[in-house]
C-alpha cells in the first residue's frame, strides 16, 4: 500500500462508523449482514478528524485501507477462520455493488460505487480497499449532518435489518423518535421484490430488529403503524433518547457527551444485567473540565468517570 500524504488522523480507541446521513439511509443493493459489517469496520478506519481536532475534507482522507482477520473476528465475535471466508466473499460485494443514495436536496438520487480496488492476501489473512472519490464526500465529518457510533454496539446484532435499523435510530438518537413511511423502510432496507406483502415485511425485518435490539440494549424499543385507511403507510418507532452532558474547559469550549441506554448482558447462570453503554462524542479529553451551568447535571456514572480521570477536581 502506497505512503499516504494525507494530514495525520486521530484515531479512536474504539472503531466507529462515521457516515453522512444519506449514506445512512442509502439502499446498499444485495450487502448482506457480513458485507455491510465488513464496510462498516472499513470506513471506521478513515477516522475524519485530524491530530488538532479538525474535520478533514473529503480530498484530504485516506482511500485505501487495510482490514485483517484477527481484527475483524475480535469486533464482531467470530472465529478466525470465519473471518478470513468474510473478508474473501466481500471482496466481491465491494467491487460489484454499488450503493442508491438520495441528492443532498432530494431532488432524486444517483449511484455510486463503493471502491476502486479490493484485494485479497491469502497469506498475510486481509484486504487492502481503496475507497472511489464518488464515496468519499458521505464519508467526511460535517458537523450535524453525519451518523456517529461505536461499532460495538452493533457486534452482537444477527440481522442485517437490526444494524439498519440501529443505525436510523442514531439520527434521532436526542428525539426518542422517528418515523419513517413504508417505502422508505423498504428502501433502505434493500429489500428489493422480498417480502411483498406487508406483514411478510413487517415480521422479518424491523419487527424481528425491535425484538433484537430490545434484547441487547435497555432502550424499550416500540413502533406504530400509520394508516392511510386500511393501508399501512408509515412506521412510528419509539425508544429512550440518549441523555446529553455538555461540559466545557477553561477556553470556554464546549462538548456534548452522550451516555446511551444500557446495554443488557446475561451472565453464564442466564440472568441478565444492566451495564452503562459506552460514552462516545466525549471522550472526557478535555483538561480541566467542569460543568457548564446551563446544562443539565451530570449523573453519577460521568461523575464517577471524571473523578477517576481528574481526581484533583472536586
Amino acid at each position: 500500500m502506497k505512503k499516504s500524504n494525507s494530514p495525520a488522523v486521530l484515531q479512536s480507541k474504539t472503531p466507529k462508523s462515521y457516515k453522512n446521513k444519506k449514506l445512512n439511509n442509502a439502499n446498499f443493493d444485495n450487502f448482506n449482514l457480513n458485507d455491510y459489517q465488513v464496510f462498516l469496520h472499513l470506513i471506521s478506519k478513515i477516522g475524519g478528524v485530524d491530530e488538532y481536532g479538525k474535520y478533514l475534507q473529503p480530498h484530504e482522507l485516506q482511500r485505501e485501507h487495510i482490514l485483517t482477520a484477527k481484527e475483524f473476528s475480535s469486533l464482531f465475535n467470530t472465529n478466525i477462520h470465519n473471518s478470513y471466508r468474510v473478508l474473501k466473499k466481500a471482496i466481491d460485494k465491494l467491487m460489484k455493488t454499488d450503493i442508491k443514495v438520495e441528492k443532498e436536496d432530494d431532488s432524486g438520487f444517483c449511484r455510486i460505487n463503493v471502491c476502486s480496488k479490493a484485494e485479497y492476501s491469502k497469506n498475510q489473512g486481509h484486504i487492502i480497499v481503496k475507497f472511489t472519490d464518488d464515496i468519499m464526500p458521505y464519508l467526511a465529518q460535517v458537523k450535524k449532518k453525519f451518523v456517529l457510533y461505536n461499532l460495538k454496539e452493533v457486534a452482537n446484532f444477527g440481522s442485517l435489518y437490526t444494524t439498519r435499523l440501529y443505525e436510523l435510530i442514531q439520527e434521532f438518537k436526542e428525539t426518542g423518535w422517528l418515523v419513517k413511511s413504508v417505502d422508505q423502510l423498504r428502501e433502505t432496507f434493500a429489500v428489493g421484490n422480498k417480502f411483498k406483502a406487508y406483514r411478510d415485511f413487517k415480521v422479518k425485518t424491523f419487527a424481528h430488529a425491535c425484538k433484537e435490539i430490545n434484547d441487547n440494549y435497555d432502550m424499550d424499543l416500540k413502533f406504530e403503524e400509520e394508516k392511510n385507511g386500511r393501508k399501512v403507510v408509515a412506521v412510528k418507532f419509539f425508544f429512550k433518547k440518549t441523555l446529553i452532558h455538555n461540559v466545557t474547559n477553561k477556553a470556554g469550549k464546549s462538548k456534548n457527551i452522550y451516555q446511551k441506554p444500557k446495554l443488557l448482558v446475561k451472565n453464564k447462570k442466564g440472568k441478565v444485567k444492566q451495564i452503562n453503554s459506552d460514552i462516545l462524542e466525549g471522550q472526557l479529553s478535555f483538561i480541566d473540565l467542569k460543568t457548564n451551568d446551563n446544562a443539565k447535571p451530570m449523573n453519577s456514572v460521568i461523575t464517577s468517570l471524571m473523578t477517576k480521570i481528574f481526581p484533583h477536581k472536586k
